[in-house]
C-alpha cells in the first residue's frame, strides 16, 4: 500500500493522485429508485422526490466510497441520519444569522443548541457504524489481502490504511471528520441537484422529451448504462448544467480573504474578512446571464462562451468541490435512467419554493407527477 503523508486531508488525497472507485458497473445497470417509485405511484397522485432521492444518493456514495453493500432505502438508521442532516442544514444557517448564537457557551443553552447537539450525535453515530463495519470486514480472513491487491481503493479504505500507517498523527476523531465530510458532501448536495434538475425538466416537457430521445438512442428501452455513455449525452448535459445554474445545490459559501480587496466602486475589505459569495445571486444576475429566469440549455452549447466564473455550481478556485466529477456523473446516470422509466410533470398545486440553506431545498418539498413509460 502506498505510503501516506503524516497529515492527511481530503485535498491531500487528491494531491497524491490516488484512484478512487467512483464507478460501479453493476450498480449502474439498474435504477435503484425506480422500483420504489413504482410502488409509491400506486399510493399517491404525485410524489415528493427529494427524500427518496436523498436515500438513493446516500446509497450511491456508500457503495462507491465506503464499501457498503446494503440498501439505505430500507434502513431505519439511514432515515434518522437524513433527518439529522436536514436539521443541521437549518440549524447551521439560523445560527450564522443570529449574532447571539456565535458563542458556543450561549448557543449550547438554547433549544436550537440542544437540537444541534442531538443532530450531531445522530450523524456521528451513523458514521461510526460505517467505520466500525468496514474495520470488522478488514479483519476477516483474506479481505485485507484482497483490498491490498486492488488497483483502485475506495475512500474509506484509503483512510483506514492511512491510519494504520500513521496512527499517531491520524486519530479516530480525524478519521470520522473526513468520513463525515465526504458522506454529507457526497449525498445531500447531489440529492438537491438531481431533484431540482428533474423539476426543471418536468416544467419544460419539450426539453425533457429531447433528453429522453437522446438517452433512448443510446440505451434503447433497457436500463443498462456504461461509463462510455456519460460522454455521449450532450443535450442532457446541457440541460443538467442549465438546471444547476437556476438551482445551484450550494447557494453560497464562506471565504476568508487572504489579502485586502478593492471593488471597482472604490469600496474595500481588509485581509481576514469573512465574505459570503452567493452563487444563487450570480446565476440569476441579468448582467451575467441575459434573461436569467428563462430555462435555456443552449447557454451551455459547445460553441457558447462566458466568463470562467459565471457558472459556479461546484464553487471555484483551489478549494472548489473535490467531488464535482463524481457528482456530474451521478446526476447524468440518475437523470438518464429516470427519463428512461418515467414521464415527469409538475404538481400545479404544490409549486416548490427555493429555500436557501447550506444546501438548496424547497420550503414545501419538490412534488412531481410520474407516469411509468413501460
Amino acid at each position: 500500500v502506498e505510503e501516506f503523508p503524516m497529515c492527511l486531508s481530503s485535498l491531500a488525497l487528491w494531491a497524491l493522485g490516488v484512484d478512487l472507485v467512483i464507478y460501479d458497473p453493476d450498480y449502474m445497470k439498474t435504477d435503484p429508485g425506480a422500483d420504489k417509485w413504482e410502488e409509491l405511484l400506486s399510493q399517491n397522485s404525485s410524489l415528493e422526490i427529494f427524500g427518496h432521492i436523498s436515500l438513493m444518493t446516500l446509497d450511491t456514495i456508500m457503495k462507491c466510497a465506503f464499501s457498503y453493500q446494503g440498501n439505505h432505502q430500507a434502513d431505519r438508521n439511514s432515515q434518522s441520519y437524513l433527518q439529522a442532516i436536514r436539521d443541521l442544514n437549518n440549524l447551521v444557517y439560523s445560527r450564522i444569522r443570529n449574532v447571539f448564537y456565535q458563542k458556543d457557551i450561549i448557543y449550547r443553552l438554547t433549544p436550537e443548541g440542544r437540537l444541534n447537539h442531538r443532530a450531531c450525535q445522530l450523524a456521528h453515530q451513523h458514521t461510526d457504524r460505517v467505520i466500525k463495519m468496514r474495520k470488522a470486514q478488514l479483519q476477516e480472513e483474506g479481505e485485507l489481502d484482497k483490498v491490498r491487491s486492488k488497483r483502485h481503493l475506495d475512500f474509506l479504505d484509503i483512510l483506514l490504511f492511512a491510519q494504520r500507517e500513521n496512527g499517531n498523527s491520524f486519530s479516530d476523531k480525524d478519521l470520522r471528520a473526513e468520513v463525515d465530510t465526504f458522506m454529507f458532501g457526497g449525498h445531500d448536495t447531489t440529492a438537491s441537484g438531481i431533484s431540482w434538475i428533474l423539476y426543471a425538466l418536468a416544467t419544460h416537457p419539450e426539453h425533457q422529451q429531447r433528453c429522453r430521445e437522446e438517452v433512448q438512442s443510446l440505451l434503447g428501452d433497457g436500463a443498462s448504462i456504461t461509463w462510455d455513455h456519460l460522454d455521449q449525452m450532450p443535450y442532457t448535459t446541457m440541460c443538467i448544467k442549465e438546471a444547476l445554474r437556476l438551482y445551484p445545490p450550494v447557494p453560497a459559501v464562506g471565504r476568508e480573504l487572504s489579502k485586502p480587496i478593492t471593488f471597482p466602486d472604490g469600496r474595500s475589505l481588509p485581509k481576514g474578512f469573512l465574505v459570503l459569495p452567493s452563487f444563487y445571486a450570480l446565476h440569476h444576475n441579468p448582467k451575467v446571464w441575459p434573461n436569467p429566469e428563462v430555462f435555456d440549455p443552449s447557454r451551455f452549447a459547445p460553441d457558447s462562451s462566458r466568463h470562467s466564473h459565471a457558472f459556479l455550481p461546484f464553487s471555484g478556485g483551489p478549494r472548489n468541490c473535490i467531488g464535482k466529477q463524481f457528482a456530474m456523473n451521478e446526476m447524468k446516470v440518475a437523470v438518464a435512467l429516470t427519463l428512461l422509466h418515467f414521464e415527469l410533470a409538475p404538481d400545479p398545486f404544490r409549486v416548490p419554493v427555493p429555500f436557501p440553506r447550506i444546501v438548496l431545498k424547497s420550503k414545501n418539498g419538490i412534488h412531481l407527477h410520474l407516469r411509468k413509460l413501460f
